[in-house]
């Protein structure tokens, strides 16, 4: 059973107790209210097994062959099929080639081998208001406000705070800068007080979606749309069975962006008038004097009194999850390479299929390392690298080398030249004409 089976047990039993209704339920675990009847009654029978799907383990009986889409996916590869969308191509699939798919069949196919590009409808969109979630950690809002909390009396702060959709509750806590750690940081205080609410709903911040690279002044129109991998808090919360839901406006989430507005006008004269100058001072006001005063005069009454927050279990490890996680291949030599330094691995846990196999790194923010391979974490070390011996150099004389000069001093090949005995005047004469 995954977790998103246990959570929908959770909620089943929730609706069983009559805490929720069955639509509540419904529209929590995404099914219709039939389904959760259904589910409801076969909770009776067949206990907790009831939340796994009957077929789970079983082929498809009505699952085309894949040498069948092969097949297809030759044909419509080919220059008569250009340029065909997935309507016409399974129409000609079945009269020309006999092969029976419908058209969202042969649209999956197309889309996996890059032969067609969904599109997504245009529809005029217009702002309105959205009702409130019914219960208290259905959806929270995220975001951080950069604003002068301070006026100039110490540094720079930045204000991450989150607010419940359904009762405006909020909470918040002053950092030094706006990043992936402090982020997490503000998350995990949310949950070890309240749990794991169900969504959360934010920005398109490079904290939680991973932006799209391209060349400067690059045109991103006509690329084929990849799947880019989560950010680590995108993966927190994928391992947190925690939805992340996208804004595409300031206005999409208003409960937050008023809480700053109303911050940036009454906590900011707040900390005036309490002489508030560092961020300690800053987190302490927060805590004991604006945030009671928020929660206590600011929030609304849920429509429902049922809590939507999940409990953490025994699998969720906050220090392992809310950390900067990356993968590393293990060596034939049981080391690893992280950040420019190299780890090995202890002789007691080595295992079976670890060289060669990718594990887990967790750089935790506390500053410490985990390795993880599996469900089991390794103890390792760092290697500390030799110092390098540096050998004096020695120059060699070179070969042939010319002998020095008489430095300061007159030549003296001259010297005794003259005093050389030569051959007489005639001789010369005749050693000359010889040799022409």
């Amino acid at each position: 059973m995954n977790q998103v089976e246990r959570d929908r047990l959770v909620t089943l039993r929730k609706a069983k107790k009559k805490l929720i209704t069955q639509r509540q339920a419904a529209e929590e675990i995404g099914v219709s209210v039939r389904q959760v009847k259904r589910l409801l009654v076969s909770l009776k029978k067949r206990g907790d097994k009831a939340v796994i799907h009957g077929l789970r383990g079983k082929p498809s009986k009505r699952k085309i062959e894949e040498k069948i889409q092969r097949k297809a996916m030759r044909i419509l590869s080919g220059d008569d099929y250009r340029g065909f969308g997935p309507t016409m191509a399974s129409e000609e699939l079945a009269r020309r080639h006999e092969i029976v798919a419908s058209r969202e069949t042969v649209r999956k196919w197309m889309m996996r081998e890059k032969l067609w590009r969904g599109r997504k409808q245009k529809i005029e969109l217009i702002h309105v208001m959205r009702p409130r979630r019914s219960r208290f950690g259905e959806l929270v809002q995220w975001d951080t406000s950069d604003h002068d909390w301070l006026e100039g009396r110490g540094e720079r702060l930045y204000l991450i705070g989150m607010v419940d959709d359904a009762s405006s509750r909020g909470l918040a806590r002053f950092v030094e800068s706006d990043s992936t750690s402090t982020n997490m940081e503000a998350l995990e205080m949310w949950i070890q007080r309240h749990g794991r609410m169900l969504g959360c709903y934010t920005d398109k911040a490079s904290h939680f979606q991973s932006a799209e690279k391209t060349k400067r002044d690059g045109e991103r129109w006509g690329k084929e749309q990849e799947e880019l991998p989560p950010t680590q808090i995108g993966r927190a919360l994928g391992e947190l069975n925690i939805v992340w839901i996208a804004a595409h406006s300031p206005q999409a989430k208003g409960r937050i962006e008023r809480f700053f507005e109303t911050a940036q006008d009454r906590l900011v004269k707040g900390m005036r008038l309490a002489g508030v100058k560092t961020l300690t001072e800053a987190n302490t006001y927060l805590e004991t004097e604006y945030l009671p005063w928020w929660n206590q005069n600011c929030t609304v009454v849920p429509a429902s009194a049922d809590d939507a927050h999940r409990p953490l279990e025994t699998q969720h490890d906050l220090a392992a999850i809310l950390s900067h996680v990356e993968t590393r291949q293990v060596k034939n030599d049981y080391t690893i390479q992280y950040q420019g330094k190299t780890y090995v691995i202890e002789r007691a846990d080595i295992c079976t299929g670890l060289r060669g196999a990718v594990v887990r790194v967790e750089q935790r923010r506390d500053g410490s390392l985990a390795v993880r391979f599996g469900e089991k974490y390794l103890r390792h070390q760092l290697c500390e690298r030799a110092p390098r011996v540096v050998q004096p150099m020695i120059r060699k004389p070179a070969s042939g080398a010319r002998k020095a000069t008489n430095a300061g001093g007159k030549s003296k090949w001259m010297n005794g030249f003259r005093d050389r005995p030569g051959p007489p005047i005639h001789t010369a004469i005749e050693i000359a004409n010889a040799t022409s």
